[in-house]
């Protein structure tokens, strides 16, 4: 059983030996509470949730081939209610204990992997990432975090919920083992025809996107993006801290470019992706919220009543303008540039704040994971320190497939000295 002081865990006696051998061999991963293991029943963060599903049969597809590769599973890991946020703090469960910002969030909804890893309790830990649910609480906690390109890994046994922007993600707190796990479930992945139709139409580009999902080119990347725009969302003690990050990247590309990325403004973005994924989770979860009649906390409450108003209105708007920005974004950065960013505004909130100060927390997180999310574009986020000591999160988004290569070449510059 692994070591639950930090509460990480919802079920600390899950194991699950390694099922071969390979590049994972000796590591330990714990898994989110929404991916079937097998004998398992997932709570999704609701206790009414864990009342009205019975156990899994059998392992989630990347379960099996962290499994297959060596990796021997240790617990399942807490979440949010049934993923909706990004704070972390479960109105049943209680909230994990942030090893590295005590008194402060963990961030969500993988909450309970990232405290697994920043903990020292495993290797690294399987999370799902819809809004921004890898990112955040990697950026909080100050570990490594890694959402693929939408499509990209196989959500085969994983609960939904959005599932045009719902990602497997995994989080680690040495770069190197994030990558060797990406070279596992990416390696193994494949893309999926209804998502690679998002880029226009183009048949070359899809099946260059195809190849460099399990055939990274080593090189630098061609043109680093700052987004002003986003970094003016920063506070200025930390800005100097992050741009010691950026410098570091910059080594790493042959052009560098400061130039601002939502003309609208990011609340514009942020708004866009709400209304899809809010819409698309009602749909998703409508049914069994209207059968089972669940209780939720109070912020998930409001989330979850706020989603219901979206049901049957026209959302043709934000649909088209999901599609513009997908399309400008991926046309940006092709196969051979990165953006890089804050993962989040700054360090973690403290815990116990009201719902207003919830609110504003996530939203300020979600104007900058919204992009990523809106796109399907992959992003590593990477742990830097504040002045106060916090944890702070340094992001570089890739292109559309670009996922093992981003790995590679972010893994190539961070061990520099």
């Amino acid at each position: 059983m692994v070591d639950n002081r930090y509460g990480a865990f919802i079920d600390p006696q899950l194991t699950v030996g390694c099922l071969g051998n390979g590049i994972l061999d000796g590591l330990t991963f714990a898994v989110k509470d929404v991916y079937a293991v097998a004998g398992h029943s997932s709570s999704a963060g609701n206790p009414d949730w864990l009342r009205s599903h019975n156990p899994s049969k059998e392992h989630a597809a990347v379960v099996r081939q962290l499994l297959q590769s060596g990796a021997t599973l240790r617990g399942a890991t807490h979440t949010d209610e049934l993923m909706y946020s990004l704070g972390g703090e479960n109105h049943h469960y209680g909230t994990p204990i942030n090893p590295r910002a005590t008194g402060c969030i963990p961030g969500g909804s993988s909450s309970g992997s990232a405290v697994a890893v920043a903990s020292g309790s495993v290797d690294f830990a399987l999370g799902t990432d819809t809004g921004g649910s890898i990112r955040v609480p990697s950026a909080y906690c100050g570990v490594y975090g890694f959402r693929p390109t939408h499509g990209a890994v196989d959500m085969e046994g994983v609960i939904p919920l959005s599932p045009q922007f719902d990602a497997v993600g995994w989080i680690a707190d040495r770069m190197d083992v994030l990558q060797k796990v990406g070279e596992v479930l990416l390696g193994f992945g494949r893309m999926d025809e209804k998502v690679t139709m998002s880029i226009d139409g183009n048949l070359e580009l899809r099946d260059n996107l195809q190849k460099n999902i399990v055939d990274p080119i080593q090189k630098n990347m061609g043109t680093l993006f700052v987004a002003t725009d986003c970094w003016d969302l920063v506070a200025p003690k930390d800005v100097s801290i992050l741009v010691d990050g950026l410098n570091r990247l910059r080594t790493g590309a042959d052009h560098f470019l400061k130039s601002e990325i939502a003309r609208e403004g990011l609340k514009v973005w942020m708004d866009v992706f709400r209304v899809l994924q809010g819409n698309e989770i009602w749909t998703t979860h409508s049914a069994w919220i209207e059968k089972v009649k669940p209780v939720f906390g109070p912020d998930i409450a409001a989330r979850f009543s706020w989603a219901a108003s979206l049901a049957g209105k026209d959302h043709s708007i934000a649909q088209n303008k999901g599609k513009e920005i997908s399309t400008q974004l991926c046309q940006l950065l092709g196969e051979d540039n990165c953006l890089v960013i804050p993962t989040v505004p700054g360090s973690a909130p403290l815990r116990g704040g009201d719902l207003r100060q919830l609110e504003e927390n996530r939203s300020g997180a979600m104007m900058l994971s919204c992009i990523a999310g809106l796109a399907g574009l992959p992003q590593v986020t990477l742990p830097m320190l504040s002045t106060n000591g916090l944890p702070l999160g340094l992001s570089v988004i890739a292109g559309y497939g670009q996922d093992l290569r981003l790995l590679s070449w972010v893994k190539e510059i961070w061990r520099r000295p």
